[in-house]
């Protein structure tokens, strides 16, 4: 029995990369999760790991910027575990620029994935809590549910070419705080958590110097210049970039039963490098 034994989570982009690792640790606490990824396959291969392993997961594939799509990932918790407990907004990528090369369509496509669509999801979410709170405040229960929004150290502390993404970023710091006001009178915990350098395929730098993400039919340039990868983990006080693994510890210790009087609050997860 894990600490997690009976709780029902959701977590956005959990096909691959941090999302992943997050889902898979969710599962081996005792969750029941719902995967997403923006592709079918790799959704679906998180939740073959998940089952492999004893757990239980489904998967909910397809674009958090979607019309509907919140419903649909809300819902499938709802209609296929029986609740909603957990929720992890992480899907996000970066489309960087420097603000005068920056197109509008660039603009608002970082903030619909990373601002829009979290708050879409809570915003779903947001009746089945307040009605699950009161059916166990008036059975005498205290039972906490989880909100965890990803953010980042730009949008902490803003970063050169990516105007777009520190601010979509920084708005998800705005919108965990106002949401930890707005339920706790339900038993919620709302938290973010700003990752610094994590080695994904966002940030790896690719073997020929210039790999790309097909999203949603746009070719998003993917990696970091091995050089400017260097010097980066070189600013580390840990001397090197974190893993997928070390990056779902931070979101799902504030899951636990242990972080139920914590709230509104925002952890730096980056090797000790602060902006």
């Amino acid at each position: 029995m894990g600490k997690l034994a009976g709780r029902v989570a959701i977590v956005s982009g959990s096909g691959r990369g941090i999302g992943r690792a997050v889902a898979l640790k969710l599962a081996a606490e005792g969750a029941r999760v719902v995967v997403n990824d923006l592709d079918t396959a790799p959704a679906e291969q998180t939740v073959a790991e998940i089952v492999a392993a004893g757990g239980q997961a489904l998967a909910c594939a397809g674009s958090v910027t979607a019309p509907g799509f919140a419903e649909r990932f809300v819902s499938t918790a709802i209609d296929g575990f029986g609740g909603l407990d957990i929720i992890i907004n992480n899907a996000g990528y970066t489309w960087d620029s420097v603000i005068q090369k920056m197109s509008d369509e660039q603009w608002q496509a970082i903030l619909d994935v990373h601002l829009t669509a979290p708050f879409r999801i809570l915003r779903a979410a947001a009746e089945f809590i307040r009605s699950a709170a009161r059916r166990e405040a008036e059975a005498g229960l205290e039972v906490y549910r989880k909100v965890v929004n990803v953010s980042s150290i730009a949008g902490v502390g803003g970063n050169a070419g990516q105007a777009n993404y520190a601010a979509a970023k920084a708005g998800i710091v705005g919108l965990t705080r106002t949401l930890a006001k707005e339920w706790g009178r339900y038993r919620v915990n709302v938290n973010c958590v700003a990752f610094g350098l994590i080695n994904t395929r966002l940030t790896s730098a690719p073997a020929d110097g210039d790999a790309t993400l097909d999203i949603e039919g746009r070719q998003i340039r993917a990696g970091v210049n091995p050089e400017l990868l260097r010097q980066m983990e070189a600013m580390i006080p840990l001397g090197r970039g974190g893993r997928p693994e070390e990056a779902a510890g931070a979101i799902v210790m504030l899951c636990y039963p242990e972080a139920n009087y914590v709230s509104g609050e925002l952890l730096v997860c980056g090797g000790g490098f602060r902006i």
